[in-house]
């Protein structure tokens, strides 16, 4: 009888740690499974060029740009990874002593462009400022293109796992 005790004691114990064994198997093999099923991996190239004498040249072999002088930015972004990269966006920022160029942002179909004028906190497809009226009082409109800070490119579409987008804007130097 106490030899059977002895043995019904250690059963629940086995069991129990056969449920852990089992339970932490299961974990690992979920785990694993989502390793496999892949991550995206976006690549951001950022490139410039400046026309001068009829050429397109880059902004790396150009030591000096003047103003009046307009600047294609080139924004190219490559999906490295083994999955798509949902709700992708990128920021293309106007550099200090530059003005957008008004029209110039386009990306592939199926993006939408947005504009911030407070460093990036915020964008919109038309930036509004409070602008003070003669008569005292405030109106809200369209904040000039010479306000712009960042131009934010938004896919409708997943950037696919081995997929590139582009997109491009300009700015002219003060």
């Amino acid at each position: 009888m106490t030899v059977l005790k002895k043995k019904l004691g250690v059963a629940p114990l086995l069991a129990l740690a056969l449920v852990v064994t089992f339970g932490v198997a299961a974990f690992a093999q979920r785990q694993l499974a989502g390793a496999r099923a892949g991550r995206p991996e976006v690549k951001v190239q950022l490139t410039g060029s400046v026309e001068r004498a009829g050429q397109r040249l880059s902004l790396d072999k150009v030591e000096n740009v003047k103003p009046g002088e307009v600047l294609d930015w080139e924004i190219v972004s490559s999906n490295d990874g083994t999955a798509s990269a949902h709700d992708y966006k990128t920021v293309g920022h106007i550099p200090a002593g530059t003005v957008l160029v008004a029209g110039s942002a386009v990306a592939e179909s199926g993006s939408t462009v947005t504009y911030s004028i407070d460093g990036g906190k915020t964008f919109s497809t038309q930036p509004i400022i409070e602008q003070k009226q003669e008569d005292g009082t405030v109106k809200q409109v369209a904040a000039p293109v010479s306000m712009y800070t960042e131009v934010r490119y938004e896919w409708s579409d997943a950037l696919a796992a081995g997929g590139k987008l582009s997109a491009s804007y300009k700015v002219r130097v003060k």
